[in-house]
């Protein structure tokens, strides 16, 4: 169980990645809980059209629909562990797996370039600001590093209000965005600028 005495722990190079597969998905089963995340979301809201994800909120069709995503061998995400605990959640695949991204009108590709995407993270409740995000974004910059992924793009919020409520933090905070690394490459949403990190320092004329 989680206690409260890991809150003033420094999670620098504390925490490990994995990304999601057959033999930790009991422990994103455990990360995501009864609320699958939130509202029963289980990470496909970017996966699906409306009436899909709609539909999956309440038959459990969105945790079946990612268990099938994982069982297919298909990239989905990175999982952050502090020890055996499961802390941390971030999605991460090719930009082409993500169906709304495709019909962004705000976060259109800015180049034919080969993007992974960031769509949204998901931070277990007694690991929240306390840098954890930041360190997982490290840890997704490692782990793109070693598989040879050139581009990472996420699209985080820049909060219009001193506090933003957790449930509104699931697109990620740009300030952590911004202390991993990334830096912003299209301004077309002025609260939720498209950043890129580009890992082989790979520099492009936007």
């Amino acid at each position: 169980m989680v206690t409260d005495t890991h809150m003033e722990v420094n999670y620098s190079g504390r925490l490990r990645f994995e990304p999601l597969a057959k033999s930790n998905w009991n422990k994103f089963a455990e990360l995501f809980g009864e609320k699958g995340a939130c509202g029963n979301c289980w990470c496909m809201y970017y996966r699906l059209n409306k009436d899909e994800f709609n539909e999956g909120k309440v038959n459990e069709g969105n945790r079946q629909a990612m268990k099938q995503l994982v069982w297919s061998g298909q990239p989905t995400g990175i999982i952050a562990f502090y020890g055996d605990v499961p802390v941390a959640w971030c999605a991460f695949a090719p930009r082409k797996d993500f169906e709304k991204l495709s019909r962004s009108r705000v976060h259109k590709p800015i180049d034919d370039q080969p993007v992974w995407s960031i769509p949204c993270t998901f931070i277990a409740k007694n690991f929240r600001r306390r840098g954890v995000s930041v360190e997982l974004l490290k840890g997704i910059v490692s782990y793109a590093r070693e598989k040879g992924i050139s581009i990472i793009e996420a699209y985080p919020t820049i909060p219009t209000q001193e506090s933003l409520p957790d449930s509104f933090a699931w697109i990620g905070l740009y300030k952590s965005f911004e202390r991993a690394g990334f830096r912003i490459v299209d301004t077309t949403s002025k609260n939720r600028p498209m950043v890129r990190y580009y890992v082989e320092g790979i520099e492009q004329n936007l």
